[in-house]
């Protein structure tokens, strides 16, 4: 009789971790129990994230960037230097419909330190970049990137404070350049003007522009 209740307890404890089905996708029995012990005495180590290395190198940074703020007719005749490659960081679905003329792409979200060194070939390598900020009169694919005063009930006197607020350019210039140079890369310049897109100086190439 004990024997027979110790094996109903046990079958019992094991079915109550298998969830709905008591079965996983592979078939395999899931004991809840036993993952939720395991959840329970883990010790991970603190996640690879550090804000003082960003205040760090944000501090370093902003000097060296000042002297790196490029028009654009100096963009231009920096981008026909030999070896120089400019560099578009924006998502790929929108460098595939247009980006400037010539630019590689990488994808801010996919810097690391193997995918920068596939596609730039030194350190020492004179590095363009832009992003949507830098382009007016197309708000599909080079979308400003601000942050507008929230719109929230106030009182009196803080509406005429909101009133004053300015919005928070958000642009992806910063972020790129920043982690450029934590990354190692110094030769970078960025251009620092609101360009009109159908400025006949500069060229595009994209899947949504016309080949005429």
């Amino acid at each position: 009789m004990k024997k027979c209740l110790s094996l109903t307890v046990f079958l019992l404890a094991l079915l109550s971790g298998c969830g709905d089905s008591g079965i996983d996708k592979e078939g395999v029995p899931m004991t809840l129990g036993i993952n939720m012990g395991f959840a329970q005495t883990a010790n991970y180590p603190k996640a690879k994230v550090s804000f003082d290395d960003f205040k760090g190198l944000v501090a370093e940074v902003e000097a060296h960037r000042a002297t790196r703020l490029i028009d654009l007719n100096t963009f231009l005749k920096m981008s026909k230097e030999p070896g120089v490659i400019i560099l578009d960081s924006r998502s790929a679905f929108r460098y595939e419909r247009v980006h400037v003329k010539g630019a590689k792409h990488l994808a801010f979200t996919d810097f690391t330190q193997d995918a920068l060194a596939k596609i730039i070939p030194s350190f020492d390598t004179k590095i363009l970049i832009y992003c949507n900020n830098n382009f007016d009169g197309d708000q599909v694919d080079f979308a400003s990137k601000v942050a507008l005063p929230r719109q929230r009930p106030r009182s009196a006197v803080e509406n005429q404070f909101s009133s004053q607020a300015k919005p928070i350019m958000m642009a992806l210039n910063i972020p790129t350049y920043i982690n450029l140079h934590g990354y190692g890369y110094q030769n970078v310049y960025e251009l620092d003007e609101l360009v009109n897109v159908n400025d006949p100086r500069i060229v595009f190439e994209g899947s949504m522009v016309s080949k005429d």
